[in-house]
């Protein structure tokens, strides 16, 4: 159906598929018939009826392909379906024929209700290694607080400076 092909009719060669080609031929018989070319139309129609015939043709052929490959389908899953009832069976004949328990106990239905392990207290000596999840987290660390820069003062401005600089950044005598 999709395959190209290359026809030589009266008027040249014409290229496509099977669908193309017959479009093309139908065009060209409307043309001929238009400029009363009984002939020629007759011989479009007769182009586009030979490549219609290889087109149902080659549906045809798809068509018992699909089905064909549908039955095989079906016959590989009837197949897998006996296989896996086949393999089903001799699952539950084998537990079938194992022993049971001579005692059998009941699950309770609530967890909290069942038999509860004793907790062990871990001491240091219990052989477990230390990971970094189970030591203490450090305290951060505070950040200090940047000193100001000095000033740069020239010789003239020296006593001035002094005298401008406020009381609470002079250091007490006390400290």
């Amino acid at each position: 159906m999709n395959r190209v092909f290359d026809s030589s009719g009266p008027e040249g060669k014409v290229r496509g598929t099977p669908q193309q080609i017959i479009d093309k031929y139908n065009q060209l018989a409307r043309d001929a018939q238009l400029s009363n070319d009984r002939v020629a139309t007759e011989t479009f129609q007769q182009h586009a009826e030979h490549y219609m015939r290889m087109l149902s043709e080659a549906t045809r052929e798809m068509e018992v392909r699909r089905e064909e490959q549908e039955r095989q389908n079906r016959e590989r899953q009837i197949e897998r379906d006996r296989e896996r009832e086949e393999r089903l069976a001799r699952q539950e004949q084998q537990a079938a024929s194992q022993p049971k328990p001579v005692e059998q106990t009941e699950v309770p239905a609530d967890p909290a209700a069942a038999p509860q392990p004793d907790v062990i207290e871990a001491s240091v000596e219990s052989g477990l290694v230390e990971t970094p999840e189970t030591q203490p987290k450090p305290k951060p660390r505070q950040r200090r607080k940047p000193r100001p820069k000095p000033v740069e003062q020239t010789a003239d401005q020296a006593p001035a400076a002094e005298a401008t600089v406020p009381t609470s950044e002079t250091p007490d005598a006390s400290e």
